[in-house]
């Protein structure tokens, strides 16, 4: 059989979730896939014999869940909008760096859905720490995302060593990085992580928010979640995990994080007329 791009669990697990196989490699006892989280910033290997291919029915559920969230998200934001219908919004900037380029485009739609400033670089994990300054002096972001793939690897140590971990260090030298050039937790919003990353290493080292305190997964499209709601809380505002959560898929086992202002910026008056005129002289 072809397993390439098929969509896949994993027996062992009770097909918790649900994978792309992205490539097949020859190993001592036989064929293994590695897998990619359709859903979820994971990386994971498994024998061909684990694999169970996964049925119309479980991808509709999936979907429908994902479906749901996003029209409670659409209701949130067209009340926003109906409440300051005579000002104009300055939302944050996202500066988006993403070590899956799937996950990266997934993402990019929902910035433009939402009318989020944003910009995405696809970027391998390790070389994040060494881009991350160039970027951000481009680009001048209020919010920055640095995310991709991670997991807890037991046989490289134990839960509280950073080495454990596939991609944690890679994150925490980028936040880092970062925070040579903007020191000022308000000044710039950090999310990093994605599955199972190492969360106080994440936050010790400058991160806003970050995933994950228990080590378990978060969806693929968290992180964009959460940068969009930061992108439009007002300067005037705190906000904290409790106010990032509803609108994700995650909990607090999944993102945790500092209280934080917002970068929203309100202006007025909002005059149609003058967009109109505007949008007139460009022809």
């Amino acid at each position: 059989m072809e397993w390439i791009n098929q969509l896949v669990g994993r027996k062992s697990y009770g097909c918790d979730v649900i994978f792309v196989v992205a490539g097949i490699e020859e190993r001592e006892g036989g064929e293994y896939a590695i897998l990619y989280g359709r859903d979820i910033r994971l990386v994971a290997d498994a024998p061909i014999e684990d694999l169970e291919l996964m049925d119309e029915n479980r991808l509709e559920e999936e979907d429908q869940q994902m479906r749901k969230m996003k029209e409670n998200r659409d209701k949130a934001a067209e009340k926003e909008r109906k409440s300051d219908a005579l000002s104009f919004h300055l939302p944050g900037r996202v500066l988006h760096l993403d070590g899956d380029e799937r996950y990266l485009k997934k993402c990019l739609k929902i910035y433009k859905d939402a009318n989020v400033p944003h910009i995405g670089v696809h970027c391998p994990e390790k070389e994040m720490a060494d881009r991350i300054e160039a970027l951000i002096i481009r680009y001048q972001p209020q919010i920055l995302v640095l995310t991709g793939h991670d997991a807890y690897l037991p046989a490289q140590g134990k839960k509280i060593e950073l080495q454990a971990y596939r991609h944690s260090s890679s994150f925490v030298n980028a936040v880092k990085n970062a925070r040579k050039i903007v020191p000022h937790l308000d000044q710039l919003v950090i999310f990093a992580g994605a599955c199972q990353s190492h969360f106080e290493s994440l936050i010790y080292a400058g991160a806003n928010m970050a995933s994950s305190p228990l080590r378990v997964n978060i969806h693929a499209l968290d992180p964009a979640y959460a940068a969009s709601v930061i992108s439009y809380t007002s300067i005037h505002s705190m906000f904290t995990v409790e106010n990032i959560l509803p609108h994700t898929l995650a909990d607090d086992s999944g993102i945790g994080g500092f209280e934080t202002r917002g970068v929203l910026r309100v202006g007025m008056p909002y005059k149609k007329e003058m967009y109109i005129e505007a949008q007139n002289d460009s022809k």
